[in-house]
């Protein structure tokens, strides 16, 4: 089965709100993410627990699975650029293929209990940096490869869109896919 790859660019997410999964990222600071990635923990964790947790609703679309081990993968890339951002004036961001890292990990084939755990300790470690962000380093810089530029401000709407986007998909979208 393979996955169209998303090429998305989401970054309109800053602008307004999301339809899909309802997400506003207008009320969201890097003070609220922490407790807001903490309250959803629970909830991957019960995703992860369900029988079909690997299976793909289709041939196009990640299962359940994947879907953690891509916001794993995303907390950690994440609590990084975060701490570039926090430690270096205008940090600037390497590449990272989502799509390209589903098969270097090979997603498909990890194990959930494995995946609960790490999914677990990376979403308290950037909810611990987010939740060590001063308000006077909001307005901090960070560049990604593609030219898109951030605040720490809006690194944290970005960040979290992803995450509520994706336990959206979990837990509302999938059962409702046609195969």
């Amino acid at each position: 089965m393979v996955i169209i790859p998303d090429d998305k660019d989401w970054t309109w997410v800053l602008e307004q709100p999301c339809q899909e999964c309802g997400f506003n990222a207008a009320g969201v600071t890097p003070s609220t993410v922490a407790e807001t990635v903490s309250h959803m923990l629970p909830r991957w964790q019960a995703v992860l627990r369900r029988q079909d947790a690997a299976e793909r609703p289709n041939d196009h679309t990640w299962s359940p699975l994947e879907y953690a081990c891509h916001v794993r993968d995303v907390f950690s890339l994440f609590d990084q650029r975060l701490n570039l951002m926090l430690n270096d004036d205008d940090a600037h961001f390497a590449n990272w293929d989502q799509n390209q890292a589903a098969i270097d990990g090979d997603y498909a084939k990890a194990d959930p209990q494995e995946v609960s755990a790490e999914l677990e300790a990376e979403g308290r470690q950037i909810s611990a940096s987010f939740a060590g962000v001063t308000e006077d380093q909001w307005q901090r810089t960070g560049k990604r490869s593609n030219g898109s530029v951030f605040t720490v401000l809006t690194f944290s709407q970005y960040f979290l869109h992803d995450v509520v986007h994706h336990l959206h998909d979990v837990v509302h979208h999938l059962h409702d896919v046609d195969g």
